[in-house]
């Protein structure tokens, strides 16, 4: 049966601070090791005033210390932002302090605009181009040492990371397979290559050390309520965020409002149906057949679900909802 996990995107509501969304992401992610979620990752993003996540290790250093069980990584650090050997000594201590249960997921692009990039990086020019030699560095770091190795990562040799490829392209598809990696693909909000990329990573896996057969994760919006409306009406928070983003003016999470999608033209009514085609909205009843539908057509190992859900006792409550679902679909299974 597909397993769960979340996606916390660290949320930073109007009206609200990093402090609070810090906790609440605590308090979410221990309410999701209780409801047997097997996964809590954290996302690098910069430059974005409604995302408190930029410093992604350390953020899943602040979750991992707080919880006991569930794996605690990052969906995902943006490589090229950084240089290998020093994501390889984040991860490695975090994997030597929390043994077992640190992931690291890997993505290609920089997390931000173009401008904020240059200010991280400096340098440009080796970013994105050298990233699959980055990857594979970055795995090498993880190797216990060898004889007269002069470049070591400490912490980080020989330490348990399960490192994944992230995409939303064929690209990352296509690199996961070659080097024998779990993928998961953000069809949470680029659902368009989504099927295309499952197939290649799929049809093209080639087995490795660190894995004998293809592990699919998908992206997945999920807003659960008592009732379709309500749902609805939270889902409205993201749909203005996305709107928003798309427009120039990132900000905080909006508070939700009624009647949004009617209030838009339709050239962003299109935008948002394309998007966040991949979300499952509603009751517990209407979460089940969405959640069901969605398992039945893709055939993923696990998804990663996420909400960006302005009040955060709907927000964890949306993560209860929805894990009574998955439970009734496995017992019916």
């Amino acid at each position: 049966m597909t397993t769960l996990s979340v996606l916390d995107l660290a949320p930073v509501p109007e009206g609200s601070d990093v402090g609070q969304s810090l906790a609440n992401s605590l308090e979410l992610a221990k309410r999701a090791e209780q409801l047997g979620y097997r996964r809590y990752w954290l996302a690098e993003h910069h430059n974005m005033p409604g995302i408190a996540s930029a410093a992604t290790a350390v953020v899943i250093a602040h979750i991992a210390a707080g919880t006991s069980t569930i794996r605690v990584g990052a969906g995902g650090v943006m490589l090229p932002n950084h240089a290998p050997l020093i994501i390889a000594e984040q991860f490695g201590t975090l994997a030597a302090l929390h043994p077992g249960r640190i992931d690291l997921g890997l993505g290609r692009a920089p997390g931000t605009d173009m401008l904020t990039a240059r200010a991280l990086r400096r340098n440009l020019e080796a970013g994105a181009d050298n990233f699959p030699q980055d990857v594979v560095e970055l795995i090498n770091y993880f190797a216990p040492a060898e004889v007269g190795q002069r470049v070591r990562a400490v912490p980080g040799e020989g330490q348990e990371v399960e490192v994944w490829m992230l995409g939303s392209s064929t690209y990352g598809a296509q690199l996961a397979a070659m080097l024998g990696l779990p993928y998961a693909f953000a069809s949470h909000f680029a659902p368009a290559e989504m099927e295309h990329a499952v197939d290649i990573y799929r049809s093209r896996f080639e087995p490795s050390g660190r894995l004998g057969k293809p592990n699919l994760m998908l992206g997945l919006n999920v807003f659960a309520a008592e009732t379709d409306e309500e749902a609805q009406f939270l889902f409205s928070s993201l749909q203005q965020a996305f709107v928003n983003l798309r427009s120039g003016r990132p900000g905080k999470l909006p508070a939700p409002v009624e009647g949004y999608v009617e209030g838009l033209d339709p050239m962003a009514r299109a935008m948002l149906d394309q998007a966040l085609s991949c979300a499952v909205v509603g009751s517990p009843s209407t979460v089940k057949k969405g959640l069901d539908a969605f398992i039945r057509r893709t055939g993923a190992d696990e998804l990663m679900v996420t909400a960006q859900i302005f009040d955060q006792k709907a927000r964890v409550r949306s993560f209860e909802i929805l894990a009574e679902a998955h439970r009734d679909l496995q017992q019916a299974a």
